[in-house]
């Protein structure tokens, strides 16, 4: 019964004709674990985590769930970490106030954790005459989206799903934070006070958010290497779509630099969520799914 919402799907996206194979072998089996732990959960909804390094396919799989699952006549929430950025004036406060590189969205301290916590709250509790609003942050004006423009949602709510590319992540050990990892942190964080920040800022703010999570998925690249080619191809589909007078579009050196704020806590991921995940995908070079271990 899926075949053919999957096909319209990936005709939707824009997506290769092989995601057909990968979403049948590896996403329904998925599905029909979620499926199962939500009618064994006492009490909705179920919160998914999905966990993958920059262009491993997060957002299309919450997508595609999303669809999935609502044909099961379940109703879902879609959220994404990077909706919940700081605004671009906020960030510029933390850079002069905690560090510069703090202005860069991205690595934790640069999100508003407790709107997070707010809505993920209104979420779970809301019902038929209850709206809530979703935040949205453009990445294009690297700003937050206007409240009249976010898109608004009625419960009761069966199934949240929270993606982003650190969610699920634990604090490293300080121990872990002595050496520099990259060219940026050993020229512009020579003292550590950025990665120490960072850390400290995913120890307190965002392990009530994660400590949510019923379900931990994890998209496994097969090496930070893959990363940065990845997020290049990220970089030209939204050039693609941005007006030519949007100011947060990177060219290829600027999507480098930016990828490196992001190099520690990815490769943390990698090693860490392999063992912590309910469920991890392991993807090939190719940008294709070759594996899957379930670990609960």
């Amino acid at each position: 019964m899926y075949q053919q919402l999957i096909e319209d799907f990936i005709k939707l996206e824009g997506l290769p004709s092989s995601y057909a194979e990968d979403a049948t072998v590896w996403f329904l089996p998925l599905l029909a674990e979620l499926e199962t732990r939500l009618s064994n959960k006492k009490q909705r909804p179920l919160v998914i985590g999905i966990n993958g390094a920059q262009g491993t396919g997060k957002s299309t799989l919450a997508k595609l769930l999303s669809l999935l699952l609502e044909t099961r006549g379940l109703y879902t929430a879609n959220l994404s970490i990077d909706d919940f950025y700081l605004s671009r004036a906020r960030r510029l406060e933390l850079a002069a106030e905690v560090h510069p590189l703090l202005a860069c969205r991205g690595v934790p301290g640069t999100h508003d954790t407790q709107t997070a916590l707010q809505i993920l709250h209104a979420l779970r509790h809301a019902t038929a005459s209850d709206t809530v609003i979703l935040p949205l942050f453009d990445k294009a004006t690297d700003d937050c989206v206007p409240a009249g423009l976010c898109p608004r949602l009625n419960g009761p709510i069966d199934v949240i799903i929270l993606e982003g590319w650190f969610v699920g992540a634990r604090p490293q050990p300080d121990t872990e934070l002595e050496k520099p990892i990259n060219e940026l942190e050993a020229l512009e964080d020579a003292d550590g006070r950025w990665r120490h920040f960072v850390n400290q800022r995913l120890a307190a703010g965002y392990q009530p958010l994660f400590s949510q999570l019923d379900f931990l998925i994890l998209l496994k690249a097969p090496g930070f290497e893959q990363v940065y080619e990845w997020r290049q191809l990220q970089e030209e589909k939204l050039r693609r779509r941005a007006p030519s007078n949007a100011s947060g579009l990177m060219d290829d050196s600027e999507v480098r630099r930016f990828i490196q704020h992001f190099e520690r806590l990815t490769r943390h991921c990698l090693s860490a969520l392999t063992t912590q995940a309910d469920w991890v995908f392991e993807l090939d070079k190719n940008h294709r799914l070759c594996g899957r271990s379930d670990l609960r």
